[in-house]
């Protein structure tokens, strides 16, 4: 049997690296110290594995998990071989931390070695409940696998403010602290909102990540699924 299928640019990379870009689009990650990565993230794997649900410390973490959406959702995967990430065909790229840390758009995390520290943050003046405005804060030594819907592009904060789209964001320098802005106006009552409501302002030395997609927008979640949010952070 032939096939372009059979060349050697799909077969798996084999490079004695623990964390691989098998593609632009896909991770390998050998395992042996355990990981942790969003809910949903894993392709395939080789070996044997066990992937359990990674809980919170606290009841305000159940909380924001269970609003914060994709990404926010982290499961534990331990075992002996290889395990596969990906997102949806989107660009895959690695950021190794030396003792520092990063803030990630909770929607654009896909796995992180679980010996790092991590917390999930409202973000700036948005509250909890507006919708999937959440960040996680991962900080230490070790790596973090990112997603990105495209060629993602890096903007400088320092010179100028810098406002992007809540579901463009990637991630940011861990020192800036964004804040939601809102340019909501009363015509929107009436239909002739621009559809650009709400953008996350950063300004101060450091960098936000932005991709060329709004992705799949949050939809916040309603008075009637409130109720609900304490039991969804228990399952």
């Amino acid at each position: 049997m032939r096939s372009p299928l059979f060349d050697q640019n799909h077969r798996e990379q084999e490079t004695g690296q623990r964390w691989v870009l098998q593609s632009g689009k896909m991770l390998r990650v050998a395992m042996g110290p355990e990981v942790l990565a969003a809910q949903g993230a894993m392709v395939a794997y080789q070996g044997t594995m066990d992937f359990s649900y990674q809980g919170s410390k606290s009841l305000g973490g159940m909380l924001k998990k269970a609003v914060s959406g994709e990404g926010g959702k982290l499961m534990r995967v331990s075992g002996q071989g290889e395990v596969f990430f990906a997102r949806r065909a989107q660009d895959v790229f690695l950021l190794q931390l030396e003792g520092d840390a990063i803030s990630v758009n909770t929607r654009s995390l896909l796995a992180f070695d679980a010996n790092l520290g991590y917390d999930i943050h409202t973000i700036g003046n948005a509250g909890l409940l507006a919708g999937g405005l959440f960040n996680l804060l991962v900080q230490g030594q070790g790596t973090v696998a990112i997603s990105s819907d495209g060629p993602p592009m890096l903007l400088d904060c320092s010179q100028q403010p810098t406002f992007v789209d809540p579901q463009a964001a990637i991630c940011w320098s861990a020192n800036l602290q964004p804040q939601a802005k809102s340019t909501f106006k009363m015509s929107s009552l009436i239909g002739r909102s621009s559809g650009e409501s709400i953008q996350l302002g950063f300004h101060g030395p450091g960098f936000v990540v932005v991709q060329p997609s709004e992705g799949q927008p949050a939809a916040a979640p309603s008075e009637s699924s409130n109720g609900s949010l304490v039991r969804q952070a228990f399952e």
